[in-house]
């Protein structure tokens, strides 16, 4: 089975078009949805990010996200340590859906995260579709979507790789920032290659 890297910065339009791929009938494993089933409520490994960041737990002991989001994009070595916890976990369960999807004869599947290029996760994937917004129209919906300052936003979009520097690691790039329909219409037309890659 064929597994293609789906990735862009921080609002770029990449949960929209995973929707998408969905629709067409596409297999999407999302690295953020695993991130917050392996913290779950109960699950060891929510146990030791409580131990490091115990501020972060709202009150029915569940990982306060924003809250998280917060002290990590504010400094870089606590978002490091933060991710060498999750990400060793959320690879493994990435394994292992992609081992099922395999096995149920399924050709392809994309794989959703934003940390593709970041992590150098590339190498081991069959090709790289890149979702691309300018860096104006991530802050606007940064700031709409998660209700951040604009220095909040900023934060988070350069603690990611610059749009630059992704481009020419992506086999296919999908640009975000027009009307839906021209979004969808990209889709399409990488959905039709990547059956045929």
């Amino acid at each position: 089975m064929r597994l293609f890297g789906l990735t862009g910065g921080i609002a770029s339009g990449k949960s929209t078009v995973a929707r998408i791929f969905r629709e067409l009938g596409a297999d999407v494993i999302d690295a953020d949805a695993i991130a917050r089933e392996v913290v779950a409520p109960g699950s060891p490994l929510l146990a030791r990010v409580a131990a490091r960041w115990p501020d972060c737990l709202d009150e029915d002991g569940r990982l306060d996200r924003s809250k998280l989001g917060a002290r990590v994009f504010s400094d870089e070595g606590e978002r490091r340590e933060l991710e060498a916890l999750l990400h060793p976990a959320i690879q493994e369960e990435v394994h292992a859906r992609t081992l099922a999807l395999e096995a149920a004869g399924r050709p392809f599947a994309l794989y959703e995260a934003a940390l593709i290029l970041e992590k150098d996760l590339d190498a081991g994937l069959d090709g790289v579709v890149l979702v691309a917004a300018s860096e104006a129209t991530q802050l606007t919906r940064l700031m709409e979507r998660d209700r951040l300052s604009e220095a909040e936003a900023r934060a988070r979009i350069t603690a990611q790789l610059p749009l630059a520097q992704k481009r020419p690691r992506a086999r296919w790039i999908i640009d975000t920032d027009g009307p839906f329909e021209a979004t969808r219409r990209q889709v399409e037309a990488v959905f039709r290659r990547l059956q045929e890659a």
